[in-house]
């Protein structure tokens, strides 16, 4: 808590007699007054740290445990399986089950988080260990605690998520969703990545890896990707045209849809492909025919034009089902309601330059849950926020020039941002992928960085970037013509 040094004088009686500096505040007292400082430290510790830990021990308990008899989730389950119990008996098991595990592991989670930080504040206030640090830290700590209580007693947080289709995949036909996973934008992880997580540096292939090429085990210029809650992997081939799925442990990939040309069944250099979940279809950037196609999830054999006369590249989904198409050769971002040609202009669209109302060479897009748009403004070497209705943006990552400090970025592309603001972001012509938490003027490298090559902890000119639900990261490893899996630790 506090040193002792050469005189100085006390911070409150202004006497050259303060011999103790408090470690916190950095300030000097006298010993009467650092005994009056000490009194203060303990009732703001004893008020704004006991007394909300005291509080959020009682709210948890207060959790009650799932009710699987009278919960209207599982009445549902149980009427659904009535009208067709003989072919879905199996499947509703197995979704009572991960109901109940949804609703059991996130006290489980939280209680386990809160006993620890029971000790550490047993701890300090039995040894007097702590200073304005120390409250501060906890506090935080404390009001996370207090976020993830409200989500987990709210009711809405958790619905039966059921699909009625007549060829029906019975692996899918009714499953459990988190609400708060439901909203989150298409691309980005279904859990809350902890702002201190790490990925091992040991990259496994999970698609390609097998030289340059077009058969069915191999890739050509990888570029934007896509993993569903299966973790079944979608890749925009950009020099093969085609969209390729590769299903979770699969050494062959299998075409969706390919062929260069511009009928209906055919892609142009694809840049980029999402998964639109309402509607169980590919949603696929066919750049260089200048427009956005819709395209059967399941045995498809032609696509719809959604989107005409547009440069696209990057493409994301809100949780309304609007779509955000980057328009290279515009430098802009526009958003597009379901039956829309036109759009409506989210970012850029005033020329080409670095100014904060402008964007050059944009190539990949984000969104989050309020509606901010996040564009990887490739030239500028900076990734740019544009808020809703926002006439400019403001620079959340690079934005320092060209370079390889960690405040800098080289030419990004694929982003991700997650639940607390933090900035995932594929930094190309460094071979590395960044993470940029919120507010933060300087980055962290979280996969490659070991200069451009083959190897296992190496990237070369990486393109997308994706999560599965696990948090794990995915990269397309574009001249390694490979993607490539970062397991989280």
């Amino acid at each position: 808590m506090a040193s002792r040094l050469e005189s100085n004088q006390c911070s409150i009686c202004q006497k050259a007699d303060g011999e103790c500096m408090c470690d916190g505040c950095k300030k000097y007292f006298c010993v009467k007054h650092f005994d009056q400082h000490r009194q203060q430290l303990s009732t703001k510790f004893d008020v704004g740290i006991v007394r909300t830990h005291d509080e959020l021990f009682e709210q948890i308990n207060k959790i009650n445990p799932p009710n699987t008899t009278g919960s209207e989730l599982f009445g549902e389950i149980d009427r659904w399986e009535t009208e067709i119990y003989e072919k879905v008996h199996q499947a509703a098991e197995k979704v009572r089950h991960q109901l109940t595990k949804l609703l059991t592991e996130g006290k489980d989670t939280l209680k386990n988080d809160f006993e620890i930080m029971t000790k550490e504040i047993r701890d300090r206030r039995k040894e007097l260990d702590f200073n304005e640090n120390d409250i501060e830290r906890l506090q935080q700590r404390l009001n996370q605690i207090q976020i993830s209580v409200n989500r987990l007693v709210r009711s809405t947080e958790t619905k039966a998520v059921i699909v009625t289709n007549d060829q029906i995949n019975w692996n899918r036909i009714i499953y459990v969703e988190s609400n708060h996973a439901r909203t989150a934008p298409l691309r980005s992880s279904s859990i809350d990545i902890h702002p201190n997580a790490k990925w091992k540096q040991i990259g496994v292939t999970v698609a390609g890896g097998n030289e340059e090429g077009n058969g069915i085990n191999q890739l050509n210029c990888p570029w934007g990707l896509y993993v569903d809650d299966e973790e079944t992997v979608y890749v925009a081939e950009e020099s093969n045209h085609r969209i390729m799925e590769w299903k979770s442990g699969a050494t062959n990939g299998k075409v969706i849809v390919g062929g260069k040309g511009n009928v209906a069944n055919q892609l142009n250099h694809p840049e980029d492909v999402i998964i639109d979940k309402e509607r169980d279809s590919l949603i696929i950037s066919d750049y260089r025919n200048k427009r956005v196609v819709r395209w059967p999830r399941r045995n498809g054999t032609s696509g719809e034009i959604i989107i005409s006369n547009i440069c696209c590249v990057g493409l994301i989904m809100d949780d309304n089902g609007c779509l955000y198409v980057v328009d290279h050769d515009k430098n802009e971002v526009k958003r597009f309601r379901t039956g829309e040609n036109q759009g409506t202009l989210v970012a850029g669209g005033n020329g080409q330059g670095n100014r904060l109302d402008q964007l050059s060479d944009p190539y990949y897009v984000f969104v989050d849950r309020d509606h901010s748009v996040y564009v990887s403004d490739n030239a500028n070497h900076r990734v740019m926020k544009w808020e809703e209705g926002a006439k400019q943006g403001i620079v959340v990552a690079g934005g320092q020039g060209s370079g390889c400090d960690l405040t800098q970025l080289n030419g990004p592309l694929g982003i991700v941002v997650d639940q607390l603001g933090t900035v995932y972001v594929v930094d190309r012509s460094n071979h590395r992928i960044m993470r940029w938490p919120k507010g933060s003027t300087q980055g962290t490298i979280i996969a490659g960085g070991n200069g451009s090559g083959s190897g296992s902890n190496q990237l070369s000119y990486p393109y997308g970037l994706s999560f599965d639900r696990h948090g794990n990261l995915y990269v397309a490893d574009q001249s390694n013509h490979r993607i490539q899996k970062f397991d989280i630790e």
